[in-house]
């Protein structure tokens, strides 16, 4: 019998710390080709990452930090993130990967609006999230950004607005934004085992393409994509059945390939000249650390990678918390609960999407690819 993945919706916890890669299937899109990293020709509206001022953040709660869009303090350089105080309520008890990549990782004094809510699917009338107040991708791009940061409303058709809502509200523009999305753990987790998981998933994809769209028509030319991890390996699936684990596992890759084809590949097809894209590879950290705990520096101190402990799900605990009855301490499990990992595995991905960005935009036009680009199949997006 299976459940709406509340885990993976709410279990936001409170921190109080102060202050070789996935191959996907074939584009439907000739005109777009898949390139390693570093691999296409940058266009004009990419300043390089040392140069982006603005990051609009879009996910589910391995993403959300809490903020809240029509409140202050608002980011600024001072405070890069707004509110909560940092590094707000994440899944991890600690930083995620977008406090990290706000804080550490960032290459300027770059202002963060996280519009990221935890439970979200893309669409909620596609695939129901664990509770109807739970706010979707599309919801976060309708009802959020659209409004708050625009003066279009809630679409890029709708001229109502004369100047956006949110406070303090950037006067940003294509060439110092960017825009990134991790989104589809919960769409693939309360769908997988459906009969018309396909359908499901070309629906949804109909939607994710179309907020993309929105927001190229608001001004957005600087776009990364991050895919869904290998949560078919985590507590919760790996209580499951093997077939359970399989499908799951079925499910995340057709997602991901989606991710190429149906957004990424079809954005580059239809601005080639304007828009910079990333499609970057999760399942190849978070893979690496399951199989080897010192793959990565931020990792090599965990000493449990399969299971978690009860004892460490109330909130308010410190980033270092020890039970007795849990053996070591939190921060040396992978995983928090059944289905949220702990920080250190979020400063990897937050290391690694920096790393992509600085390197350039890898999903190329048409002959937009760098001397000694390959465009093989089994090279599609940033391997980490």
């Amino acid at each position: 019998m299976h459940t709406l993945r509340q885990y993976a919706a709410h279990a936001a916890v409170a921190s109080t710390i102060a202050g070789s890669a996935l191959a996907f299937p074939s584009s439907s899109s000739s005109a777009a080709t898949p390139a390693g990293p570093a691999a296409c020709n940058a266009t004009s509206t990419w300043p390089g990452w040392s140069n982006i001022k603005y990051a609009f953040i879009f996910g589910d709660s391995y993403t959300q930090t809490g903020f809240n869009y029509s409140i202050t303090p608002a980011p600024s350089q001072d405070n890069p993130l707004g509110n909560p105080p940092y590094p707000g309520w994440t899944s991890s008890n600690g930083p995620n990967w977008v406090d990290y990549l706000t804080t550490k990782y960032n290459a300027s004094r770059l202002q963060t609006y996280n519009l990221a809510y935890g439970g979200a699917t893309v669409d909620s009338d596609i695939v129901k999230p664990y509770a109807p107040t739970v706010l979707s991708m599309k919801d976060q791009v309708h009802s959020e950004f659209m409004p708050g940061y625009t003066n279009h409303g809630n679409s890029d058709t709708d001229t109502s607005e004369t100047h956006p809502s949110a406070p303090n509200a950037p006067a940003w523009k294509g060439d110092d934004s960017l825009f990134i999305f991790w989104i589809g753990i919960n769409d693939v987790g309360n769908s997988y085992y459906q009969p018309n998981s396909t359908d499901i998933n070309a629906k949804t994809f109909e939607v994710y393409g179309d907020m993309v769209g929105i927001l190229y028509n608001a001004g957005a030319r600087n776009f990364a994509f991050l895919t869904v991890p290998p949560v078919d390996r985590s507590p919760l699936m790996t209580a499951q059945s093997s077939a359970a684990q399989a499908a799951e596992k079925a499910d995340i890759a057709a997602f991901n390939g989606l991710v190429h084809s149906q957004v990424a590949a079809d954005l580059k097809t239809a601005h080639p000249d304007m828009a910079n894209i990333w499609v970057i590879d999760t399942q190849v950290p978070f893979n690496a650390v399951l199989d080897n705990a010192a793959a990565y520096p931020q990792t090599a101190a965990l000493k449990n990678t399969t299971a978690y402990c009860a004892d460490y799900g109330s909130p308010g605990m410190t980033p270092d918390t020890f039970k007795p009855e849990c053996g070591v301490p939190v921060n040396q499990y992978f995983w928090l609960n059944s289905l949220h990992p702990t920080y250190p595995i979020h400063d990897v991905v937050a290391e690694e999407v920096s790393k992509a960005l600085a390197a350039g935009p890898n999903i190329c036009s048409s002959g937009n690819e760098t001397n000694g680009a390959s465009s093989g199949m089994s090279n599609m997006g940033a391997g980490f």
